[in-house]
């Protein structure tokens, strides 16, 4: 989907060890001194409790906080209605439920929104949309930049490991979505930004360099996921980002019995949609092994025959959407793949 196009990009951004602690230093040298929070429902109290210390030390005053555990649209709408009108900003504490909530709302409100996510699964802590549930279906709206990212690693290295691979896989989909964007440049003209190409290209070989599940690479992982959401901003599109492998991630949220997290389901299919593409699947292949990526299917795989259903309903005729699903048919030679690539034989049962 497109996104209006927007000049501001987030004039804080802080990510390293104990930035927790200071998100009220932070709020009150901008100058919101009254703001509301969303956070995660079920988030550990040793973070929330963390975060309220950090405000009152600095007498920021919370005018609510309220816990999100759905993303579905009408309750993002009541929750904007039930904004306190005094709020000088909304904050966003926890995952990317709650985060998609939190600016959504703020976009509707026209209020700055501070972006403090606990774990880094996917870019969207940093990005020009939201994913609302709308009649059942994942949605992508627009909403609101953060202002401000305040991201602390330790916070980020104590989620469970899962969602930090998942965040890996969504980062790598940077190379198969700009693929994707030059066969729909060629088959229809959609245009391309060279910015937005050269910004996603950067964050993935920005990872590159230590894609390994330590302090400094959560750093780089963090880093980069914010400049693959800032170049969605730059273009006023997903495709930089965006490609076949979300629309078969898409596709298996509605088809398969039992989803899994976002990034997992795109890393998966970024490599598969890397070699339709002829493209860079052993860096990709490479990068997932270091960074333990593969590791994540060892208790759970993905039902195979769900996959092939998710591949044939991704592809897509509309320009917007047009990939390397579109070119031809995909489903024989990514069934093809999965019985015969070791890598991808132990993410799948029949």
């Amino acid at each position: 989907m497109n996104f209006p196009n927007q000049s501001a990009i987030p004039e804080l951004i802080r990510v390293k060890p104990g930035v927790l602690d200071l998100i009220g230093i932070y709020l009150k040298r901008a100058r919101f001194d009254r703001v509301v929070v969303l956070v995660s429902e079920g988030l550990p109290l040793s973070i929330v409790d963390r975060f309220k210390a950090s405000l009152e030390q600095e007498e920021v005053e919370i005018l609510q906080m309220k816990a999100v555990g759905s993303s579905e649209f009408g309750e993002s709408l009541r929750t904007f209605r039930e904004l306190p009108d005094a709020g000088l900003a909304v904050v966003g504490l926890g995952g990317a439920r709650a985060l998609d909530v939190a600016k959504y709302v703020a976009f509707l409100a026209r209020k700055p929104f501070f972006s403090v996510p606990t774990s880094i699964s996917c870019n969207r802590f940093c990005s020009p949309h939201s994913t609302l549930v709308i009649e059942r279906k994942n949605r992508m709206l627009s909403s609101a930049m953060p202002l401000g990212l305040v991201i602390d690693t330790d916070v980020c290295l104590a989620a469970p490991q899962e969602l930090w691979l998942a965040g890996v896989g969504d980062l790598m989909a940077n190379l198969t979505a700009l693929v994707d964007w030059k066969l729909a440049y060629y088959e229809f003209g959609i245009l391309m930004d060279d910015y937005a190409e050269m910004q996603a290209e950067a964050a993935v070989n920005q990872f590159v360099a230590d894609p390994h599940f330590t302090r400094s690479g959560t750093r780089l992982l963090a880093s980069s996921l914010i400049m693959s959401g800032i170049g969605m901003m730059v273009c006023g599109s997903a495709r930089p980002s965006s490609g076949s492998e979300h629309l078969i991630s898409h596709a298996l949220d509605s088809v398969s019995k039992k989803p899994m997290e976002h990034g997992l389901q795109v890393g998966v299919a970024t490599y598969i949609v890397s070699r339709l593409q002829g493209g860079e699947s052993e860096l990709i292949a490479a990068v997932f092994t270091k960074s333990g990526f593969w590791s994540a299917f060892s208790q759970q795989r993905f039902r195979l025959e769900e996959w092939l259903e998710a591949v044939r309903v991704a592809s897509s005729p509309r320009p917007e959407e047009f990939s390397v699903l579109s070119s031809r048919d995909c489903v024989p030679e990514v069934e093809a793949m999965i019985r015969e690539d070791p890598l991808l034989q132990g993410c799948f049962f029949q």
